[in-house]
């Protein structure tokens, strides 16, 4: 007889929705004794927790979680996509507005890439809107040093590995010619580590410039360098298929008509 799942989430999941920490944080927190449940102190992450137990971190009672948020962020080159750096470089989290709630980014952009970068104060959407599965297309305007040729170009198209590393099928157009340099308008689904650069050098082009204008349905347009802009709460539950608690819709089965 297999034993049934514990009732609700684990203790550094509700910890992280609730904006006190990451997940890995909370679990330090819980290791180093802050946090308590119905009065008891905890040592171990492996608990489960339902809305009935009452949290405490440092002795103050957990804040009510908040519902799901998304932030449009245009990112500047020569910052890192990271927390912290361990060579000291300026993170975005170092220059985004003080009165941010705690947020973490949905993917990264590289140190000399720039563009939309989606900020969320919920880890679930971030993991759910990170998986190549979600299907949702990242935009680029790339700019390349040389004159690319379609010809040249379709590999990526068919997808290309590159150092045993494969690439899904890209889309590429080519936009322009401006004097030594091209601007092409790549989509990628998966977005994995420098993938656009690889592949480009893998076909003879150095990129020496790239923007990501969008991802899925979330676009850059006018935002400017290093501004912040909140999505409507209306558009995230759309998108993310969310009640208006912040749950999970179940989508409906259509209905077959008999003719």
């Amino acid at each position: 007889m297999s034993e049934q799942t514990p009732e609700g989430d684990r203790i550094a999941k509700v910890l992280a929705r609730a904006g006190v920490a990451s997940r890995r944080e909370a679990e330090r927190m819980i290791e180093a004794g802050r946090v308590a449940v119905n009065g008891k102190p905890i040592a171990s992450p492996a608990l489960n927790v339902t809305a009935k137990d009452r949290i405490t971190v440092d002795g103050k009672a957990l804040a009510d979680p908040e519902p799901p948020r998304i932030w449009l962020y245009h990112k500047p080159a020569g910052l890192v996509t990271t927390a912290k750096d361990e060579r000291g470089r300026q993170t975005v989290f170092d220059a985004l507005p003080e009165d941010l709630p705690r947020v973490m980014s949905i993917g990264r952009l590289d140190i000399n890439s720039e563009g939309l970068l989606l900020l969320t104060n919920d880890g679930g959407v971030k993991r759910r809107l990170e998986l190549p599965a979600t299907g949702w297309v990242r935009k680029y305007r790339v700019r390349v040093k040389g004159t690319p040729e379609d010809a040249m170009l379709e590999p990526l198209r068919k997808g290309v590995t590159v150092e045993g590393v494969r690439f899904q099928p890209m889309s590429v157009t080519i936009d322009r010619q401006q004097g030594a340099n091209a601007w092409l308008t790549i989509g990628i689904r998966e977005g994995k580590n420098r993938e656009i650069r690889r592949a480009m050098e893998h076909v003879g082009l150095v990129v020496n410039r790239l923007i990501r204008v969008s991802y899925g349905p979330f676009m850059l347009r006018d935002l400017k360098q290093g501004a912040v802009e909140e999505v409507k709460p209306r558009v995230v539950r759309d998108q993310l298929g969310l009640s208006s608690e912040g749950h999970a819709v179940a989508k409906k089965k259509p209905v077959r008509r008999r003719k």
